[in-house]
């Protein structure tokens, strides 16, 4: 008896030759194509040609003598990526906005942002699958352990708009962040030098010290609160785009490293409560706010992301507001 599938909402916009591939992939082409011409294969009941475009909901005739074509619904890329419909699926819960140029993600904690070597699911493989029809290219990057929003562009008029907005800092990004210590300076713009992870008070030091070239570093930030005289609320506005900038400038400039930071200090060791919330693998830096020149219109259009979970106890308990 055969089978009928529906289309997840993962798989809109996908031909239906290419759904086929997906969970059928031991399946020749040229038995695909005589199953749809001999009516064994069926899209919402109706006879198809296998070039058809599928919406989510269609319901898909699966002839029963193609079970043994299936396989684990895993989907390997070229560089070795490894990601279920399942991780599909909940990267599309994170789309904050969606159009013909850009797709807009609050990204979690965790999630790389690019493939590579070991790495099993990244945003741009997946990215790539959840619109199979736009040209995703990443303009910008967040750390993995970086939560917060991230822009897609989906055409190269996109990408070329906000590479350009990036690289001349049209585009604003605002950052928010749990310190281990406190900021005793409630304003200030941090000027520097970075080295691999180092900070230096110019660039012949840089230079000097370690044999590599230097690049300025320079963020703005603002205390927005501290609890407790040990832990720091603190919104930072990065002017340069440095690997870690955030990081090494919370840990070596204001003495107080990001929350969950295992790279460059955890901190301080408080008592109680606050203790237990601060003994975490979270990295408490959110991307919190992207605002940008739409590449379509030119319009300004800003973004914001969601406190994630692990966030949201610390700031109720130490009564932390958004800015």
């Amino acid at each position: 008896m055969a089978d009928v599938k529906t289309v997840s909402q993962v798989e809109d916009g996908t031909r239906l030759l290419r759904w086929f591939g997906r969970h059928f992939p031991s399946m020749p082409n040229a038995e695909f194509h005589k199953l749809c011409r001999g009516g064994q294969i069926r899209v919402n009941s109706s006879r198809v040609r296998g070039t058809e475009v599928l919406r989510a909901g269609d319901a898909i005739r699966i002839p029963p003598t193609i079970a043994g074509y299936a396989v684990e619904k895993v989907k390997k890329t070229e560089s070795g990526n490894k990601y279920s419909l399942s991780d599909l699926e909940q990267l599309r819960k994170c789309i904050i906005h969606s159009d013909d140029d850009i797709v807009v993600f609050d990204k979690p904690a965790g999630l790389a942002v690019q493939g590579g070597t070991g790495v099993r699911k990244s945003i741009d493989k997946m990215a790539a699958a959840l619109f199979p029809y736009a040209k995703i290219s990443l303009v910008h990057r967040l750390d993995r352990e970086t939560s917060g929003v991230l822009v897609v562009a989906k055409s190269q008029r996109a990408a070329q708009s906000l590479a350009a907005q990036f690289q001349s800092k049209v585009a604003h990004k605002e950052y928010l962040a749990l310190l281990n210590g406190e900021v005793k300076k409630a304003h200030g713009v941090i000027d520097n030098y970075m080295v691999r992870g180092q900070v230096f008070d110019s660039p012949t030091r840089a230079n000097n010290g370690t044999g590599a070239r230097a690049q300025r570093a320079i963020t703005e930030y603002d205390v927005l609160g501290v609890a407790s005289g040990c832990v720091s609320w603190v919104l930072f506005k990065p002017k340069t785009g440095r690997t870690h900038q955030l990081r090494v400038h919370s840990a070596f400039c204001l003495d107080a490293p990001i929350v969950g930071d295992d790279v460059y200090g955890r901190g301080k060791k408080m008592d109680g409560a606050i203790n237990a919330m601060l003994a975490t693998n979270n990295l408490h830096l959110l991307a919190y706010r992207l605002t940008f020149r739409h590449p379509a219109n030119n319009k300004v259009v800003s973004f914001r992301a969601h406190i994630p979970e692990f966030m949201q106890p610390v700031m109720k308990l130490l009564e932390l507001q958004l800015p």
